[in-house]
């Protein structure tokens, strides 16, 4: 990590942090238009967020992206996925260790937030969205296990039979819904989605911060828990329905932009 100025934290592969004034962070991925993760984005998330919790100017995080969409999840178009480093470490590892960070975070989502981008929205404590936003969570639609906590943060958020409604079906939820189904918790318009993030931020950067972390032990103490168990789980179906004809049939018909003909195999 390099730092250049009190606001310019630093980078991290293609995560970049800065701090301002009002004790707020901003992480930002710099993987436009789309931001697709590999296990080395995550991974830089993952250390922006670790080296924040020991950073006294900082006590809330936004976690935002340029380009048109917050992360379109994995780039299925890539072979191998980019899910696992050289030493067989998984990015769901790097998932666990992101889930246990102590800051609270608001996660500013523009455009679409789709599978494991999905997830990775659901990581932070708070969503600003607008209606333009869209919410995805498509596994089933390229015949695949859901993934990066979803099984938790999901069901957790919007309720047991909505989380089943979107996993089965993988339809993308706009940002009006996703506000009234508590998959956001504000919504404004598309130019203000940071603005607003930042703001919302602020408001709990201004309250105790003893008092926050305290708050947040209670509430979310056991969740990278949770998380970690979740994802070996999910981790374990992906490598199962990896290698099924359906899976290689829902990516085909993703890259053609036609309904997958699944067959059960």
């Amino acid at each position: 990590m390099q730092r250049e100025s009190m606001a310019d934290f630093g980078t991290f592969g293609d995560v970049y942090v800065d701090i301002g004034d009002e004790y707020v962070a901003t992480v930002e991925l710099r993987r436009g238009p789309n931001n697709f993760f590999d296990i080395s984005l995550i991974t830089s998330i993952a250390d922006a967020f670790e080296a924040l919790d020991t950073e006294p100017r900082c006590r809330a995080i936004v976690l935002c992206s340029e380009g048109k969409h917050f992360c379109a999840g994995a780039n299925f178009g890539n072979e191998d996925h980019g899910l696992e480093d050289g030493s067989g470490r998984h990015l769901y590892d790097e998932a666990v260790r992101l889930f246990s960070t102590r800051k609270p975070a608001v996660a500013a989502v523009q455009g679409a937030a789709v599978g494991g981008g999905l997830g990775l929205a659901l990581m932070p404590d708070f969503r600003v969205a607008s209606a333009e936003s869209r919410f995805s969570s498509n596994f089933a639609r390229l015949g695949f296990h859901q993934g990066f906590g979803l099984s938790v943060t999901l069901p957790d958020l919007v309720g047991q039979q909505r989380a089943m409604e979107m996993l089965y079906i993988g339809r993308r939820i706009p940002g009006d819904e996703a506000f009234s189904m508590g998959l956001c918790d504000r919504l404004v318009a598309s130019e203000q989605i940071r603005a607003e993030a930042l703001a919302f931020a602020t408001e709990i950067a201004i309250s105790g911060p003893l008092a926050i972390a305290s708050i947040r032990r209670t509430l979310r103490g056991g969740l990278a828990e949770r998380i970690r168990v979740a994802t070996d789980r999910e981790k374990a179906e992906q490598d199962r329905l990896q290698n099924s004809e359906d899976f290689q049939e829902g990516i085909r018909a993703m890259a053609d932009r036609r309904k997958p003909d699944f067959r059960g195999r």
